[in-house]
């Protein structure tokens, strides 16, 4: 891929993608990386410092209203290339909540950042994506080199294998992602962007915990391989960081 437009990197699993991305032999020429702060994102910063083709992009997600400045960021870059890949990474989680303790608050805080964020800016970035897709004559076949928008879910989100209950808040604006990312999916497909949700696994970050079974590196290696397999067959699928297809 050309261009890559990588959400919630200031740490995480955001931030692997980004320092694995341009140790690739053939780097994205252009791997844009958003965070609220840059002053909380310093081994980003860094990293930008660095490699030239990563682009910080600073900005509150949740202010839908200022998306206009990471189009202009990308456009500028990019040109008539367009953007190849979003990658609505960016997420939040609340503690794991039962029925009588669970908060309105909660419920709508993490909606918010896990479902309408990807959604809204999946809406504003489409013109980027078509504009990439475009360069490429034949829409019916698919990959992340040409167009994609990949959702980072969670298994949590699956209500099939839901077996313990709890974790309202993230268990419903994960599966409504599925559902978007779904809707997305058949929205999408004459223009020939490929859409998937990803789910990474238990991974050891400031979310998942320090008893995560799976580190960072070995996540974000099995994603970009993972990544480079899907097809047209993979659209508007639900897939595990190692390319297995979960249930809904």
């Amino acid at each position: 891929m050309k261009s890559i437009l990588i959400t919630g990197c200031n740490r995480g699993l955001g931030l692997g993608l980004v320092k694995h991305l341009v140790q690739l032999p053939q780097p994205p020429e252009n791997i844009f990386a958003t965070c609220r702060n840059t002053n909380k994102a310093k081994e980003l910063t860094s990293l930008a410092e660095k490699s030239k083709n990563v682009h910080i992009i600073e900005i509150d997600l949740t202010d839908t209203k200022n998306y206009d400045k990471i189009i202009e960021i990308v456009k500028d870059k990019t040109g008539d290339a367009g953007l190849n890949v979003l990658f609505n990474n960016a997420g939040t989680s609340t503690k794991f909540t039962r029925l009588k303790l669970v908060k309105e608050e909660q419920l709508t805080e993490t909606f918010f950042v896990n479902t309408v964020v990807p959604i809204m800016l999946t809406k504003a970035c489409l013109p980027l994506l078509k504009t990439a897709m475009n360069n490429f004559k034949d829409k019916s076949k698919m990959s992340i080199h040409k167009s994609a928008v990949i959702n980072m879910t969670s298994i949590l989100g699956s209500i099939a294998d839901n077996n313990q209950g709890g974790h309202y808040p993230y268990r419903c604006s994960k599966a409504a992602l599925n559902a978007a990312t779904k809707s997305m999916s058949i929205d999408l497909k004459e223009d020939g962007i490929l859409v998937a949700c990803l789910h990474p696994g238990w991974v050891r970050t400031d979310m998942g915990g320090s008893t995560a079974p799976m580190d960072v590196d070995t996540s974000i290696t099995n994603i970009l391989n993972t990544l480079n397999s899907l097809t047209e067959e993979h659209m508007g699928c639900f897939i595990q960081y190692d390319g297995k297809i979960l249930p809904w």
